[in-house]
């Protein structure tokens, strides 16, 4: 009877826990929401809340820039799931020993905000990836970009950055400055520390970290950004 080799048990635990792996995702595909119905679901959300649904066309390129710069360096070019982003923010957990990084994309939280009522924690997390997949399935980034601008909390009590617009710069969404796209971007990652109205310092220190982040990844000029940190944080504009 011949010798096993020393490397059939570790390739057989391998290969068992790949197909455990393999199931688990099968199975989270097929019980997660069919997205087919989102552009409903946002529509039904911005109107419970009294907000304007955003067209592909009607996010403004620089806050474009500023969100993508800030939130999701790799939004046009991954499929739902940013691998890279994914991988460093476990490695970042662990190394840490904390869950301070949960590397999520635009369309992952889109789906969470969407479908999971605001939660991607635990089993939700995973149910999340695979709504996202599914969502860039169905439509397009601009369309992604648009509508979880529109929904996205903005500070205390407000939702969509057209309401943002009007509440700290009191004027309409495509008439603000580079600074003022900044902050927008900027505050959607934590609103109830970043709201201009009730933290102004936060609010100013963040803008400034977006307008970095916007300058290294070759959106504007290191002179734009210089610039628009001379502006205050909150504006009396002509009105919404």
């Amino acid at each position: 009877m011949g010798r096993r080799s020393p490397l059939r048990r570790p390739a057989l635990i391998a290969a068992g826990l790949a197909a455990i792996v393999v199931a688990g995702a099968a199975v989270v595909w097929v019980s997660s929401p069919d997205p087919s119905d989102i552009q409903a679901r946002v529509k039904a959300l911005t109107q419970a809340r009294g907000i304007p649904l955003l067209g592909e066309s009607d996010v403004p390129p620089l806050l474009a820039d500023a969100v993508i710069a800030t939130e999701d360096e790799r939004f046009y070019s991954h499929h739902g799931i940013d691998s890279i982003g994914l991988g460093r923010a476990i490695l970042y957990d662990v190394t840490n020993l904390c869950l301070c990084q949960g590397g999520s994309t635009i369309t992952a939280q889109l789906a969470k905000d969407v479908y999971l009522g605001g939660s991607d924690g635990g089993y939700n997390k995973v149910k999340d990836m695979a709504l996202a997949l599914k969502i860039e399935r169905v439509l397009t980034k601009r369309q992604i970009l648009a509508d979880y601008l529109s929904e996205i909390t903005t500070g205390y009590g407000h939702y969509g950055v057209t309401q943002a617009a009007c509440v700290y710069f009191r004027a309409p969404l495509g008439s603000l400055t580079l600074a003022q796209y900044a902050l927008l971007a900027g505050v959607t990652q934590a609103p109830s520390v970043y709201d201009p109205t009730v933290n102004p310092d936060a609010a100013r220190q963040r803008r400034s970290q977006v307008l970095a982040q916007m300058v290294s990844d070759h959106y504007i000029t290191a002179a734009q950004a210089d610039q628009a940190n001379t502006e205050a944080v909150v504006a009396q504009g002509p009105g919404c």
